[in-house]
């Protein structure tokens, strides 16, 4: 009886479900089929409003959808504001803001050549597998600015955090969270010559 009532309800879901979905697919650059080189489009919304690029993005301003016609549903595109907009946008001219590549796996991290981890933030996590890839579970790693070179526990890979984001945090004190500090690990043990 239970296998009857699960065999109706997926049957019923593979009726109603379409063949094929609809996918955000909109490139800002063509290229010209008979010459092969590229063009820029300029994008409109359903209601003729030009849609800034990537390129052209001045302040926070910039990152607010306009919004799709009344009566109509908006894309994406449309109705996408702040840091999802400009990734959007960014995706659209091949710029991948967020820089979602793999870390570098080819190699094992050392002292004298770790592998590196770009970060906006004052922290960032890594995820290591091993050398070779996927050689064991992934161990996470946490390194900081105070702190940036850490090592994987399970192969000894070395990761180094390279700090990319603004220079100065807009508070006017340097990096004195108020008072906060780093709880002590291990690391802070170790003699400082083998470090």
């Amino acid at each position: 009886m239970f296998l009857q009532r699960s065999a109706v309800a997926v049957a019923r879901r593979a009726v109603v479900s379409p063949v094929a979905r609809r996918s955000f697919a909109v490139s800002a650059i063509r290229r010209d089929a008979k010459t092969g080189e590229a063009k820029n489009v300029e994008l409109r919304t359903s209601t003729g409003q030009k849609i800034k690029t990537f390129h052209e993005i001045q302040s926070e301003d910039d990152l607010i959808g306009p919004g799709a016609a009344p009566g109509t549903v908006p894309t994406d595109l449309e109705q996408a504001t702040g840091l999802e907009r400009l990734e959007i946008l960014g995706k659209m001219e091949g710029v991948d803001i967020f820089d979602m590549r793999p870390l570098d796996a080819s190699r094992k991290g050392t002292l004298d050549n770790p592998i590196p981890v770009r970060s906006a933030g004052d922290e960032q996590y890594a995820g290591c597998t091993g050398y070779p890839a996927d050689s064991h579970i992934v161990t996470w790693l946490g390194m900081s600015r105070q702190r940036p070179i850490e090592r994987c526990p399970e192969c000894g890979s070395v990761y180094k955090m390279e700090y990319v984001g603004p220079q100065d945090d807009g508070h006017g004190h340097g990096h004195d969270h108020h008072g906060y500090e780093e709880p002590k690990t291990f690391a802070d043990y170790v003699k400082p010559n083998y470090w």
